[in-house]
């Protein structure tokens, strides 16, 4: 009865040894790819404000410094999962252990959850290289005002290191970064859209023109010439001077009032 139980045994291992792998390729995501033909970007903000603005499978590759502040912008449609996903180089002599941290904001410069992926990884002093992903939630037409749902519109992505060793702040580094998109863009199922996409205001100090500039003024001048009218222009000095003479009057009629003689009978 041992042997055939034995051989069974062996059998079922040999064949869950056989699928394993297997399986594993099957479950295993593939690893995003550029889109053919796209112009690598060699550049980085460092602010919301300067940040570089990419497409959907361009590839990024920069040179920085460790405890720079990374920033890039890209467009989001109604529909699509982005996956964003970033490999930093460093020298392999470093003092100790660093946490890096990839972050996405939209266009309000809200924080976005990530659903996969290593946000906040720490990397030994002895590796050479990091690497950090971030999969949004899928984009939505429309959402709630209080909510924090991706909304269609402009995002940023800001790669940083969050906890590293003084000596190392400054030692240069190469950074790979790719966003890729997956879905068509359409807006899905929902009873609602979006106005206009979540794109942040950089001019939020506009001059007006020439002739709004005078329709201004005018209505201002109307609105004050009655008082004008009432009131000549006058300076704080004839307001005091007048306020003060006003008070000696008073103050001379009360003090006659009391320091005169009663009068007799």
């Amino acid at each position: 009865m041992r042997t055939p139980l034995r051989s069974t045994v062996a059998l079922l291992a040999v064949a869950g040894a056989t699928l394993l792998p297997t399986a594993a390729a099957a479950d295993a995501t593939p690893a995003p790819t550029p889109s053919p033909g796209a112009q690598t970007v060699t550049r980085a903000g460092t602010s919301f404000l300067t940040a570089t603005a990419i497409n959907a499978g361009q590839p990024v590759r920069v040179g920085a410094s460790t405890g720079d502040h990374l920033y890039w912008s890209f467009t989001a449609a109604a529909g699509q999962v982005h996956d964003i996903t970033a490999t930093v180089t460093f020298p392999r002599n470093r003092s100790g252990a660093s946490t890096w941290t990839v972050e996405v904001f939209d266009g309000l410069r809200r924080r976005q959850a990530c659903t996969a992926g290593a946000q906040t990884p720490t990397v030994e002093a002895a590796s050479g290289t990091v690497s950090l992903g971030c999969t949004l939630r899928e984009v939505r037409p429309w959402a709630e005002p209080w909510s924090a749902d991706p909304l269609p519109g402009t995002y940023y992505v800001r790669l940083s290191v969050v906890d590293l060793p003084e000596p190392d702040l400054g030692a240069p580094i190469d950074v790979d970064l790719l966003v890729s998109a997956d879905g068509d863009g359409g807006a899905p199922a929902d009873d609602g859209e979006l106005a206009a996409p979540l794109v942040p205001n950089t001019r939020a100090g506009a001059l007006l023109s020439e002739d709004a500039a005078t329709a201004s003024a005018a209505t201002d001048e109307e609105q004050d010439s009655g008082l004008a009218d009432l009131l000549p222009a006058l300076g704080s000095r004839w307001i005091w001077t007048g306020v003060g003479g006003i008070l000696a009057a008073v103050a001379g009629v009360v003090g006659f009032a009391l320091t005169r003689r009663p009068r007799r009978p």
